[in-house]
């Protein structure tokens, strides 16, 4: 049994994202929480925020163990590009691309056996 959670839209690079999800993949979840927190990355927010709300699912629709769960799956897909103009010298014009993602987090019991 697994539990999931989506953070969609998120105004975060989804490359910047990648680098803290790697590193909590895999992870019992109070691990993962547990290194969510010494990271130096505005990512890390959402990131925590959406793993939290995938153990409330597990716990609270599935009945699950919070001690038994570790993270089965965790991603990060690029959304829709923002896009504004700066205006720059003499009369110009720079498109300013402001990245979004969608973080997708899935957590579930080890299988036994």
């Amino acid at each position: 049994m697994e539990a999931r959670a989506i953070a969609r839209y998120v105004r975060v690079s989804p490359r910047k994202a990648r680098q803290v999800v790697d590193l909590i993949r895999g992870k019992k979840v109070d691990e993962a929480l547990a290194i969510l927190k010494f990271v130096p990355s505005t990512a890390t927010e959402v990131i925590q925020k959406v793993l939290r709300s995938a153990i409330a699912n597990a716990e609270n629709n599935l009945d699950l163990i919070r001690d038994d769960l570790y993270v089965r799956g965790i991603w990060v897909d690029q959304g829709p590009v923002i896009k504004r103009l700066k205006p720059r010298a003499r009369g110009r014009a720079d498109l300013m691309r402001r990245h979004t993602s969608h973080i997708t987090v899935v957590v579930g019991e080890k299988k036994e056996g």
